[in-house]
C-alpha cells in the first residue's frame, strides 16, 4: 500500500485543525483565553412577583446578554439579510410591530401578529399557541419558520463565523469553540429574559404613589378588576389579565368567532378543547401595541373594549367560562356586559396608565450602534 506523502499529510493535518469539532473556530494561539463570564444583575420591579425558574445551564452574564442583544438585531439570521428579531420587535412599539399580522422576508406574511416581548421571564408558555416552553427553544422558531425569517439556524450560525465581531463575542460568552446553534439560542434567551417592563404610572400607584392615577383612571382600575354581580359594576377585565403582570398566563378563548379558523392552542394539543384557545397577552404598553387579539382585527382599545362589551360569541363551544353569566345589568337577564359609554373610556384611561415609556427608551434594549 502506497504511503501517504509526508507534504500532503501535513496539509490534511493544517486543515483539519484549523477547525474545532463541531465546526467553530479555534481559539488562535495569539490570542487570549476569554475570562470566565460576569453574572449580570437583573433588578425586579419590587411589585412583581417572583419568576420562573431559569435554566440552569444559562444563567444570565454580562456578555451572554450583549451578545443575545447583537444577535436580536442581527439581519444575517435571516435567509435574505433582511429581518431580524427585532424587525417585528420594535422597542418604541413595546417589542411589536404595528402590523395586524407579523411580515417576515420577501414580504412573506404570519397568520398571526407579533406579540410583544416584555417581561417574558414570567411566561411558563411562549408563542400566541403555546407552542414552546422556554425561551431557548422559542428562538429557533422564527429564524426558521418560513414565513418569518425563513433559514435553517444552522445556516445562520455559519454566516455568524465568516463575520469578524462573532467569534470574540461567543468567546466572551460562552468560552472556546462557543459559536454554535445552542449558544445563539442561549444568547437570545438571555437577553430576551432583561426586556422587563415595570415602571409606568399604574406600577407607581401600586408601589404607594396614590397620585399616580387621576380620578378616571382610578375608577377605570376599579371596574378593570371588578367582576360584575349584579351589585358592584364591572368591567371583568382583571379574571384574566390579573396582577402586577396583567396576565394570568393561560390560554382562553375569548369569544372573537364561533368557529374560530386558527385552532390556537388546540393545533399545538391536538385537543378539540383547546380549539380556538390563544395566549392571555399582558396588557402592559398595550397603548403602544395596536393592532389587537392573535390576528390584529382590532385597530383601538375602543374596539377591544366594545368586543368584551357587546360582540363575544358566546355560543363558541370552548368558550372561556370566565365570559359567562356576566353582566352590569342589574336584573341579571341581559347576555351582554352592559356597560355605559363613561365605564367603557374611564378603562380605555386606565390601559393607558400601563404605559412604560422607560421601558420604551431604554437604551440597554435598543439596537447597538455599529
Amino acid at each position: 500500500m502506497t504511503k501517504p506523502f509526508p507534504l500532503l499529510a501535513l496539509l490534511a493535518g493544517a486543515l483539519l485543525s484549523g477547525c474545532g469539532e463541531d465546526g467553530t473556530d479555534p481559539v488562535k494561539p495569539d490570542e487570549p483565553v476569554a475570562a470566565a463570564p460576569t453574572p449580570y444583575n437583573l433588578t425586579l420591579p419590587s411589585n412583581f412577583p417572583q419568576p420562573e425558574a431559569q435554566p440552569a445551564d444559562n444563567p444570565l452574564t454580562v456578555e451572554g446578554v450583549a451578545l443575545g442583544r447583537q444577535l436580536f438585531y442581527e439581519q444575517a439570521l435571516s435567509v435574505d439579510n433582511t429581518v431580524s428579531c427585532g424587525s417585528c420587535h420594535r422597542q418604541e412599539l413595546a417589542f411589536t410591530d404595528g402590523l395586524p399580522r407579523a411580515r417576515g422576508v420577501n414580504q412573506a406574511l404570519s397568520p398571526r401578529s407579533a406579540m410583544s416581548l416584555a417581561n417574558l421571564l414570567w411566561e411558563p408558555k411562549l408563542n400566541w399557541d403555546g407552542a414552546a416552553a422556554s425561551l431557548e427553544t422559542q428562538a429557533r422558531i422564527p429564524i426558521e419558520n418560513p414565513v418569518e425569517m425563513h433559514q435553517s439556524l444552522a445556516a445562520g450560525v455559519a454566516r455568524l463565523r465568516q463575520m469578524p465581531a462573532y467569534p470574540p463575542l461567543y468567546r466572551k460568552a460562552f468560552g472556546e469553540n462557543a459559536l454554535t446553534e445552542a449558544n445563539t439560542l442561549k444568547a437570545l434567551a438571555q437577553f430576551e429574559r432583561t426586556l422587563i417592563s415595570g415602571n409606568s404610572r399604574f406600577d407607581k400607584f401600586q408601589r404607594g404613589d396614590r397620585t399616580a392615577l387621576s380620578p378616571d383612571e382610578l375608577q377605570g382600575l376599579r371596574l378593570f378588576i371588578t367582576h360584575p354581580d349584579g351589585r358592584n359594576r364591572g368591567g371583568n377585565c382583571g379574571d384574566c389579565h390579573s396582577g402586577d403582570l396583567q396576565t394570568n398566563h393561560t390560554f382562553s378563548n375569548n369569544g372573537l368567532d364561533v368557529a374560530p379558523a386558527d385552532r390556537g392552542l388546540g393545533a399545538i394539543t391536538n385537543q378539540p378543547t383547546d380549539n380556538g384557545k390563544f395566549r392571555v397577552p399582558s396588557l402592559r404598553n398595550i397603548a403602544l401595541t395596536a393592532p389587537y387579539m392573535h390576528d390584529g382585527r382590532f385597530q383601538t382599545l375602543e374596539q377591544v373594549v366594545d368586543h368584551y362589551n357587546e360582540h363575544v360569541a358566546l355560543n363558541s363551544p370552548t368558550i372561556d367560562p370566565l365570559l359567562l353569566n356576566t353582566t352590569n345589568d342589574p336584573r341579571q337577564q341581559s347576555t351582554k356586559l352592559e356597560l355605559t359609554a363613561t365605564e367603557k373610556a374611564q378603562i380605555v384611561a386606565f390601559l393607558h396608565t400601563l404605559t412604560d415609556t422607560d421601558f420604551t427608551k431604554d437604551p440597554r434594549f435598543s439596537r447597538p450602534q455599529p
